[in-house]
């Protein structure tokens, strides 16, 4: 009986300790919340006897509380909230606004629907040589791209003579006078793209290409480097570049001074050039200040000044006997020549919601002066002209976007553009014997000159149209008109597309209608009556005013991203373009400088072939491209051909003389433990020469390597790096031009092996 009570007591106390819910929670069922206990009955016993039990209070244990597994889920995130950003520098908030400004400048004028091949800042720097690459020769391994010889322009898009538009941060810089200065060095360059095919409308006047440059945008970080880079042939080149942020301002300056024994192509096989130093500066400045949010000023300088000993061609045979003179050695001729090339831009861009626009004021002098030898230009050829050439272009150019909606975004904008240009030629040639007509011993001197102001203006008005998540149909009419040594315009419609069909397949497709001018400085006429009776007379003396040009280019590519092997990319593009009044461009004389003239009617046919293979700190290239460039019938400045050339041309398509059939670039870089190696290649299957361009020189391949190694002598954010590089590895001998063919003058040999050493710091 008294085991029953203890127990009946235990029972009430279990009760008391946790409520009637007790009794109806299962099991497996978590404690509930504690409840007041209230007070309990005594119970009887089976008898009826009461038995009084101690009242006894019980004070809940804290781990007896309510089940907390979702408020502690939710109370530990209440203990360590998201860790906030650390506030970011004024320098940082500047960087992201400038690149905000930057992302909107490049959608004012993106290529939409063209052809579009990209060089990051990365890959220029992986090349043989580096940033110590030319930008020319950089861009050799480029699809479509194909090398020449200095004089006659170093490089060709899709076989085409010049006709190549330059622009930095997507702002025009109008046409020079130089031959061989590059204005604009490749250590400035953060990416660039050279687009080709159907330019949309916003592209006008130079249309075989559009190298968009992007100037350096990592430069602002207040650091900087110095280097020395020199080795085979006398070459010796020092650079400096700083970059940082004061205030709302980002600047970047920069300097290389570059000296060399092979300024320009060695006219003879020989591994030593005669007569060939060249020394040249170059310079570069780049300003950004943010006005407010929305708006910011930019302004970009450079200048390039070269000066070139011609080489010389050894053996030469004397033609004339100037002054009684019989014999000359033309290993001693002293032609001379003369760069000044300077840029200035100043541009204003506003971007607020759907609104982009930029205003920029541009301006670019050049002047080229040739100098030539007085006594051998005379005797070698029958004359000698000292040729200066000078330009100063002012202009303005503005271009605005707005989108509406979703689907749709108009594009319009407008240059305008003044240049003052200079040709000046001052000739000693031999008097010809009346009588007889042939070359005399007596000289004559003659000067021509010829100055004009001449004005070009283009518009836009394009819409870029989404029609789908998949395609853009980018359309538009552009109008051209020029007033130079003639007048004449044009209305250009374009159309281009682009469809997305696949993750990782592009399809694009235009046509475009273009007009180009011919460069004033290129199309000044000759005052042929001031030379009558000498050496210097044309047997030709027609002379027609070069015209611009008018042309239909088609295009149409795919790129495919291979996901079977990860980061492989493939491309293939086709061009038709016909041509009326194509324009094209020759060296006619001993000096070293252009003169322009039309074809009736030129065709240019192409395929390129692209592809790109990236894995970690490998990276592979290759291009290849099929093209055909013909024309027919001689239009303008026919004085500068042989009756003979003119009266073949006047009945058959010829092909131009920088016309290659196929080219072809590739190359690879691995990175190995902190060691960069690189190599790259070029081929050609060479120009044309001979009569009327109907032959073609020999083939030839240039294999680059190089290799370059980070040393953190100074500290790990500050490192020294050394490179070795060696041109033409395999001293391939082969002629980029051999002095035959339409306006070819002289032989032009590619470079022979060089090896060159290189060390910069950063700062």
């Amino acid at each position: 009986m008294l085991k029953r009570q203890m127990l009946a007591a235990s029972g009430a106390a279990s009760l008391l300790l946790c409520g009637p819910a007790c009794a109806q929670a299962p099991a497996t069922a978590p404690p509930p919340a504690p409840a007041a206990a209230p007070a309990a009955s005594p119970p009887s016993s089976a008898g009826g006897t009461a038995i009084a039990l101690p009242t006894i209070e019980i004070t809940a244990p804290k781990r007896l509380q309510p089940l907390r597994h979702p408020r502690t889920r939710v109370a530990t995130r209440r203990r360590q909230p998201p860790t906030a950003p650390p506030p970011q520098t004024p320098e940082k908030r500047l960087a992201g606004a400038n690149e905000r400004f930057d992302e909107a400048r490049r959608a004012l004028v993106t290529p939409a629907g063209a052809n579009s091949y990209q060089l990051t800042q990365q890959a220029l720097e992986a090349l043989p040589q580096g940033t110590n690459t030319p930008l020319d020769k950089a861009l050799l391994q480029v699809p479509g791209v194909s090398q020449d010889a200095a004089a006659s322009g170093q490089l060709h898009v899709r076989n085409e003579h010049a006709n190549l538009q330059y622009r930095i941060n997507g702002i025009m810089l109008p046409d020079g006078v130089g031959a061989f200065g590059q204005i604009i060095d490749t250590g400035i360059v953060g990416s660039l793209a050279l687009i080709t095919g159907a330019l949309p409308a916003q592209y006008g006047l130079r249309t075989a290409g559009v190298l968009d440059i992007q100037t350096k945008t990592d430069a602002f970080n207040n650091s900087g480097s110095v280097g020395v880079y020199g080795g085979s042939h006398g070459t010796i080149a020092t650079s400096a570049e700083y970059g940082g942020t004061i205030g709302q301002t980002q600047y970047y300056v920069s300097g290389r001074y570059f000296g060399s024994s092979v300024g320009i192509e060695n006219p003879t096989p020989a591994y030593d050039a005669i007569h060939d130093n060249t020394s040249q500066e170059k310079g570069f400045l780049y300003l950004s200040t943010v006005l407010d949010p929305t708006s910011r000023l930019t302004l970009i300088s450079g200048i390039a000044n070269g000066a070139y000993e011609i080489p010389n061609n050894p053996g030469q045979t004397p033609v004339y006997t100037p002054f009684g003179i019989t014999s000359f050695d033309s290993a001693l001729l002293n032609e001379r020549q003369r760069e000044l090339n300077q840029f200035n831009v100043l541009a204003y861009q506003k971007s607020a919601g759907d609104f982009d626009f930029q205003l920029s004021y541009f301006n670019r002098y050049s002047s080229l002066h040739f100098m030539p030898d007085p006594i051998g230009d005379l005797v070698f050829n029958g004359v000698a002209s000292d040729v200066y050439r000078q330009s100063l272009i002012n202009g303005i150019q503005e271009d605005t976007s707005y989108r509406l909606g979703f689907a749709h975004t108009l594009k319009f904008g407008f240059s305008t553009s003044a240049e003052n240009s200079l040709v000046n030629n001052g000739s000693t040639a031999l008097l010809l014997d009346p009588g007889t007509g042939l070359p005399t011993d007596a000289t004559t001197s003659v000067f021509d000159s010829n100055a004009r102001t001449g004005y070009l203006f283009s518009t836009y008005l394009a819409d870029e149209w989404k029609v789908t998540n998949n395609l853009t149909v980018n359309a538009g009419l552009r109008f051209d008109q020029m007033w130079q040594y003639i007048d004449a315009n044009q209305l250009s419609p374009r159309i281009n597309a682009t469809w997305k069909p696949f993750d990782g397949t592009t399809f694009h497709a235009g046509y475009s209608r273009n007009f180009t001018p011919p460069e004033q400085v290129l199309a000044a006429p000759t005052n042929l009556a001031l030379v009558q009776g000498t050496t210097a007379q044309p047997v030709v003396s027609q002379q027609d005013p070069v015209l611009p040009e008018r042309s239909n280019v088609y295009d149409i590519g795919v790129d495919q991203k291979i996901y079977a092997i990860p980061g492989l990319e493939v491309g293939v593009d086709a061009y038709y373009k016909t041509a009326t009044d194509l324009l094209d461009d020759g060296q006619f004389g001993q000096a070293y400088v252009l003169s322009a003239f039309n074809y009736a009617h030129g065709q240019n046919t192409g395929v390129e072939l692209k592809a790109n293979y990236t894995n970690g700190n490998l990276r592979l290239y290759g291009n290849i491209a099929w093209a055909r460039q013909r024309a027919t019938r001689i239009v303008s400045n026919q004085y500068l051909f042989d009756p003979d050339a003119l009266a073949y041309i006047a009945n058959a398509y010829i092909y131009t003389d920088h016309a290659q059939l196929l080219t072809a670039s590739a190359g690879a870089s691995y990175l190995w433990n902190g060691t960069k190696f690189s190599a790259d290649m070029v081929y050609g299957s060479g120009l044309r020469n001979g009569f009327a361009n109907t032959t073609t020189l020999p083939s030839y391949t240039q294999v680059n390597v190089g290799v370059s190694h980070d040393f953190n002598w100074i500290s790990a954010a500050k490192p020294t790096t050394l490179r070795f590089d060696i041109v033409n590895l395999f001293d391939s001998i082969y002629q980029i031009r051999d002095g035959s063919g339409i306006g070819v003058f002289a032989p032009q040999y590619g470079p022979r092996r060089g090896f060159y050493f290189g060390i910069s710091q950063k700062l």
